[in-house]
């Protein structure tokens, strides 16, 4: 009943005649049961219906069949399913082949051959036994890709975090010993495992007073008093994202190259540190005046600075109406929307000091405030 009446509601604001109700119920419905509805941050009693009844008339009447447009053709919604899909490819299509790929080359033969060697399995279990699965966030999950792999992956190789105590160290260096029978096992492959990449920044950066940081710094430097001990010489280090934008695909291997030329030492050897994705996002996603141009004045005119922080100031500017680090994509994902998303599409602000208030569509859970 709630929903009829927020259907009737949007009609109403729409100005829909009965034929384009019709048409437009139908396809609010389908998409909401199948894919919208599953958004975790919608405030209690709100699911997406309501959401965008309220997000349409923050709009004057003649700006709403632009936005609205724009929800119904271009929006990106990435769901549960799409996503437990990329967290179950993670195996096969990028660890297997890296390993099976390192074996034999350390063999000296091509990977097709490798499986024909009497110890061929034998080689890649205990390669595959010496890697370690580490979350770079709560979006990594981790717990989806440990139940997926049951048999192939030891509960005792993959761990929530990428910063964890001595002890904790310990106990997978021990573990590890134990399943390996050998005395002077190491790990020598570490995968560091995140949902999205947007831009980059957040993962690894030089910062302005000509450091670096990001969460790819902080792991370097929070193993290094590991890093001889519980890691081989040769450790190779694999961030794999599920999903990336294009320009993010680009930007951590310019960046990757760029610490390596003027660190040195100090970091990951080239050779020793790759990249992956499950998708890449179309490089033609991100919203621009030339394609969006009615949006785009949306996205002008209702805008907040009330948004911005300390933390969106290490994007290209401040100002992230077009979403953090200038990304202006168009994504949602069902646990929380990223911040490279327009922010027309997750701002929730009190519109204070004579500034519009926005009201978000997918309403964004703030990680830092």
């Amino acid at each position: 009943m709630k929903r009829d009446v927020a259907l009737r509601v949007l009609g109403d604001i729409m100005a829909w005649d009965d034929e384009a109700a019709r048409k437009e119920f139908a396809w609010l419905n389908l998409m909401s049961r199948m894919k919208y509805d599953g958004y975790r941050d919608f405030l209690a009693g709100v699911r997406f219906v309501e959401s965008l009844v309220d997000w349409l008339q923050q709009f004057d009447p003649s700006e709403r069949r632009a936005a609205y447009a724009f929800v119904r053709s271009h929006l990106v919604y990435v769901g549960p399913s799409e996503m437990q899909h990329l967290v179950d490819l993670v195996y096969p299509e990028n660890v297997r082949r890296r390993l099976a790929s390192a074996v034999a080359a350390r063999a000296g033969i091509p990977t097709h051959l490798l499986w024909a060697r009497p110890d061929g399995v034998q080689r890649f279990r205990s390669l595959l036994r010496r890697t370690l699965f580490l979350g770079l966030s709560d979006g990594a999950r981790i717990d989806g890709f440990r139940r997926v792999n049951v048999g192939l992956i030891s509960n005792e190789q993959v761990v929530m975090g990428s910063q964890l105590d001595r002890e904790k160290w310990d106990s997978l260096l021990d573990e590890l010993r134990k399943d390996e029978q050998d005395p002077t096992a190491q790990f020598e492959f570490a995968y560091l495992i995140d949902d999205f990449v947007g831009s980059g920044k957040t993962l690894f950066r030089k910062k302005s007073s000509g450091g670096w940081t990001g969460k790819l710094w902080k792991f370097r430097t929070h193993i290094r008093d590991v890093r001889t001990t519980h890691f081989a010489p040769q450790l190779t280090v694999c961030v794999h994202h599920y999903i990336a934008s294009h320009a993010a695909s680009l930007n951590v291997v310019q960046r990757r190259d760029e610490a390596t030329a003027e660190l040195g030492d100090q970091w990951f050897p080239r050779n020793s540190l790759h990249f992956s994705f499950g998708t890449v996002l179309p490089a033609d996603l991100p919203v621009d005046d030339a394609r969006f141009g009615e949006f785009m004045k949306l996205v002008q005119k209702y805008y907040d600075p009330a948004v911005e922080s300390r933390h969106t100031d290490i994007g290209e500017t401040p100002d992230v109406r077009l979403g953090f680090g200038n990304c202006a994509l168009p994504l949602i994902l069902e646990h929380n929307t990223p911040n490279n998303s327009v922010a027309l599409l997750w701002a929730d602000t009190d519109g204070l000091n004579g500034q519009h208030a926005m009201r978000p569509l997918f309403r964004r859970r703030q990680r830092h405030v």
